[in-house]
């Protein structure tokens, strides 16, 4: 049977509510529109020392390399809410798009689904229109003329790299994400000091 909530020493589950209040602080606006594919807001699946810790892990591993905050639900939507107070989320909702777009299998969705995205980020004066140079817009514009999965990828490369050189850095450096970080960093230790030696659940 597990252990409740209440055998966990009060001041970790403290630590633990205080993390998560922060982390809602921080991502309360990161909800994308359904077009861009749904990332929502962060998820905190149990107060416990090991989810805390995990948790805290992959905040702290958003600043180690790009890709990685990519790879995570939570750093897209924490990167998301970041590029919203710089008004520059399009190009990570592009990125995202493209991802999605991937995904499809029927041809006849394929084909559908690039034309509203080229229409919703592509093309010019496009309601989010991303920074791509006109050979790459054009480039994308005559791939959609017979569309693959592959047809956004240059642009998705060049939006990727864009955001990986410009908006990543200043992530990393804003006071939201240091603030984060200082909380993950408190919150792992203290889930380790908290973690006892006998298993959650027996």
């Amino acid at each position: 049977m597990c252990r409740t909530l209440s055998a966990f020493p009060t001041t970790c589950l403290e630590r633990a509510k205080e993390f998560k209040t922060r982390l809602g602080i921080f991502l309360h606006k990161s909800e994308l529109g359904s077009d861009t594919g749904s990332v929502g807001k962060f998820e905190w699946g149990s107060k416990h020392s090991k989810e805390s810790r995990n948790f805290s892990e992959d905040v702290l591993g958003w600043r180690e390399s790009f890709d990685l905050l990519l790879s995570s639900k939570n750093g897209v939507a924490a990167f998301h809410a970041f590029l919203k107070t710089e008004f520059s989320e399009e190009n990570l909702e592009f990125w995202l798009a493209c991802e999605e777009f991937k995904k499809i299998r029927s041809a006849t969705k394929l084909a559908s689904r690039a034309h509203r995205i080229f229409e919703e980020f592509i093309r010019s004066e496009a309601p989010k229109e991303v920074n791509i140079d006109h050979e790459t817009r054009e480039l994308t514009r005559t791939n959609l003329q017979a569309a693959t999965a592959t047809c956004f990828d240059v642009a998705q490369g060049k939006t990727r790299t864009l955001m990986e050189k410009d908006s990543y850095p200043r992530f990393l450096k804003s006071p939201a994400y240091q603030d984060l970080a200082a909380q993950a960093t408190t919150a792992s230790a203290s889930a380790s000091s908290c973690s006892l030696a006998e298993p959650l659940c027996t």
